[in-house]
């Protein structure tokens, strides 16, 4: 999940912490983690009061953070919220279950085309439910920044912006731009490309003002930066705030990533998993986390009914070409992760 405030989410995770440790399970709950800041609340209140069903609800910072919870065994979670790539992981360990989409009716309200694009982690669309999605691109300052420049990643390696660009301190994400504008997948593994691809971004890094993750948006409405490699909800969120800033998602192509719920091989409460996926996916329930969250959503019925400003935004809702020219994050194997941590190490320490 591409998501903004995870540090205050992360302070205030004593607030929404697991709620029934050591408590007897009766049959009527439902264990749920999710990222932090990732649902309204009234929504889980909601579905108290609705089903009768009790939530025990557990947040996370990141996709490593929730696998290490998950696999410790201490707690049997019914459903989970996670990206794309941690999705395809526990697939391929056996740690989902399949969805029986029969007995989530209101799924048919998702649009059918992120179930498309969720094949590239789930290939038969067995074991996953898109819940948000968005893309990776540049957030800039109109004023200082000329629009032709951004249409390509080739504008993050430009002189004249020397001590303006911001980039993610990630390794996957920041590899993103120089892969793609020489033309590699952003999933790619093949030690030669990632080594170029590293030659690029050591070339890149005296031109850098800093490596940031939660902040970046921050330090360009502030103005201490011209342009951030950032994720697309937190343009979207900088953009409500100063008019002199727009988003874009170079002409090479990016990352597109989607954050989909799944029922664990834990799930001890099957029937409450489905029902709570479902209730999830209502007209009514899914537009509340949208106005909470203003990630692009997958659920048509939502689409329909936002003002036409908001179905136009391109900084939340990408068009299909766009979309269609990003790659969704496939799971490395070790030996790739070793790889990848490795040279980005190395560009660190340069």
């Amino acid at each position: 999940m591409k998501k903004k405030l995870l540090l205050m989410a992360a302070c205030l995770g004593a607030m929404f912490a697991f709620t029934a440790c050591g408590s007897k399970d009766d049959g009527n709950t439902l264990t749920v983690l999710n990222y932090g800041k990732y649902i309204e609340s009234s929504v889980l209140d909601a579905f108290e009061e609705e089903t009768g069903i009790h939530v025990n609800y557990e947040e996370y910072v990141n996709p490593e953070e929730m696998y290490t919870k998950y696999k410790s065994g201490a707690i049997d979670y019914d459903v989970i919220c996670t990206s794309d790539y941690m999705v395809e992981r526990l697939i391929n360990e056996g740690e989902a279950k399949e969805i029986n989409f029969d007995k989530i009716p209101l799924s048919k309200n998702l649009n059918d085309s992120y179930f498309e694009f969720s094949k590239a982690f789930d290939p038969e669309n067995k074991y996953s439910m898109p819940y948000f999605f968005g893309t990776v691109g540049i957030l800039y300052n109109k004023n200082k920044v000329d629009a032709n420049d951004v249409k390509s990643w080739d504008i993050l390696w430009n002189k004249k912006y020397k001590d303006q660009i911001i980039m993610e301190d990630s390794v996957r994400d920041t590899f993103v731009p120089a892969l793609k504008r020489l033309g590699y997948s952003s999933n790619s593994t093949d030690k030669k490309e990632l080594e170029t691809a590293l030659d690029q971004l050591i070339e890149q890094k005296p031109l850098v003002y800093s490596y940031l993750v939660d902040e970046s948006a921050d330090e360009v409405v502030a103005g201490n930066a011209s342009m951030a490699l950032v994720y697309s909800g937190e343009a979207a969120y900088a953009e409500s705030l100063s008019k002199d800033l727009d988003y874009s998602v170079p002409e090479e192509g990016s990352n597109m990533w989607i954050d989909s719920w799944l029922i664990a091989k834990t799930c001890k409460h099957q029937e409450n998993a489905e029902k709570f996926l479902d209730f999830l996916c209502r007209e009514d329930i899914a537009m509340k986390n949208f106005e909470y969250v203003y990630y692009a959503t997958p659920n048509k019925a939502v689409y329909d009914k936002l003002d036409k400003e908001t179905q136009e935004n391109k900084t939340i809702f990408p068009d299909d070409e766009t979309l269609n020219n990003c790659e969704i994050f496939r799971y490395l194997d070790e030996d790739s992760i070793a790889l990848y941590n490795k040279l980005w190490k190395e560009l660190k320490s340069k």
